[in-house]
């Protein structure tokens, strides 16, 4: 029985579920605080949506080489390296809204400095208090959302809240090089600060107060966060994947407007759709891969999804028109729309066994910033010393090596745990 029979019968049910049955779709007994958290990350990222996919070309007009448009984007993921795990571990000690807030706020305002900056250093600069701010917003919802989140419900729980940015990045680029084409990149900077805004009003608004917040965790000595990556096998192979998968992220949204700009003559507006297809593609699958991942093999589903992935960055390379590259990053999105439900259910069992969600999701939310520093940077390199169309066959190859590794850490793991129970 092949994948999509196994899931036929279930993805039936979720559809009466959806359509039937309303709020009951959400898989919490704190349904407001999971839909205001959805808001508030759908606002905030159809903002960012609206502006990172032009910054390429802004940096570019602006006179920045490969390198320098590898900073731009590299010194978002640095400051969060450096910051998200103690954010995570703070938020595990101290509640998740203060944190939440303050990121929120951070991002109002550094929407309006990027209307300021007229040089490549300055954007470099602002990227990378962006990044602090961040750090205080995605790991800290994303924790939020496990710990409300019932148990043997966090594949759909985590594939519905996914939605959320999926969706919002699919928009926001379409948006962006449309306000591009009809005004100029100070409208979208614009935009972005008053989506951010909005998301302050939904926290401040409708977060319950802090001594409502559920946390599992409660004020319990926890590991250092790195700690956690070297000790646990499993969470390595987590981080491992999550890192190739959003190195190949960073070669797209860094050097893929570029590419379809400088090669194929494509406008703002053409970007937009190329950058918004692959991700719409895999926000629609969040739903239903996540309502799968609880029901069949996790591990199988990131493995295949992992495949997928490299296949179509190798696509990339050989593409001839823009038809390629739209049908190449459709079917990123469907790798990625297989493998990310399946990664965060597994993170979430896993915050759960160590105590710690915040500082689990900050972990992975680490992968996803050096994946995005690393893929930046590979494919920055790439294009300055040989092409830029090699850019992507390159990340193509950290994802192989990435999910190469998940097997081993997974099939090591079974292999493990069967001695065990032979003894």
């Amino acid at each position: 029985m092949n994948l999509f029979e196994t899931i036929r019968a279930p993805m039936a049910r979720l559809s009466v579920t959806i359509f039937r049955k309303g709020s009951q779709a959400i898989p919490s007994d704190h349904k407001g605080v999971f839909a205001t958290l959805f808001f508030i990350i759908f606002s905030t990222i159809t903002g960012v949506g609206i502006v990172v996919p032009l910054l390429p070309i802004y940096a570019y007009d602006l006179g920045a080489t490969g390198v320098y448009v590898a900073m731009i984007f590299g010194s978002f993921s640095i400051s969060r390296v450096f910051l998200l795990p103690y954010f995570g571990r703070m938020s595990d000690l101290k509640g998740r809204k203060p944190f939440i807030l303050a990121g929120l706020i951070s991002y109002t305002l550094i929407s309006f400095a990027f209307i300021f900056s007229d040089t490549v250093e300055g954007l470099i600069v602002i990227r990378f208090i962006q990044g602090a701010g961040s750090a205080m917003i995605m790991p800290v919802v994303q924790a939020y959302v496990g710990e409300i989140t019932p148990k043997g419900s966090e594949g759909y729980s985590m594939g519905l809240f996914n939605l959320s940015m999926f969706l919002s990045l699919s928009l926001g680029p379409f948006m962006g090089g449309v306000i591009n084409d009809i005004w100029n990149m100070n409208a979208a900077f614009v935009c972005m600060g008053l989506l951010s805004f909005v998301g302050v009003l939904l926290c401040v608004v409708l977060l319950p107060p802090l001594s409502e917040e559920r946390l599992r965790s409660g004020h319990q000595p926890l590991q250092v966060p790195w700690a956690l990556v070297i000790r646990d096998r499993e969470l390595f192979g987590l981080f491992s994947f999550r890192f190739a998968y959003t190195a190949c992220i960073g070669a797209i949204w860094s050097f893929l407007p570029l590419f379809a700009a400088r090669v194929f003559g494509h406008s703002g507006a053409g970007i937009g759709l190329l950058v918004t297809l692959g991700v719409f593609i895999s926000g629609v699958l969040q739903l239903p891969m996540g309502y799968a991942a609880d029901r069949i093999s996790r591990p199988a589903m990131t493995v295949f999804g992992g495949i997928v992935v490299t296949f179509s960055m190798v696509w990339i390379y050989f593409a001839t028109s823009f038809f390629d590259l739209l049908a190449a990053v459709s079917l990123f999105g469907v790798g990625g729309g297989i493998a990310m439900p399946a990664i965060t259910a597994l993170a979430v069992v896993k915050g759960e066994q160590k105590k710690a969600m915040g500082s689990v999701m900050a972990i992975l939310t680490v992968a996803h910033s050096l994946g995005m520093l690393t893929g930046s940077l590979a494919a920055g390199l790439a294009m300055d010393f040989f092409s830029l169309r090699l850019a992507f066959p390159v990340a193509g190859l950290v994802m192989a090596l990435g999910t190469l590794v998940f097997v081993l850490v997974h099939f090591s793991g079974v292999i493990r745990r069967s001695q065990k129970e032979q003894r």
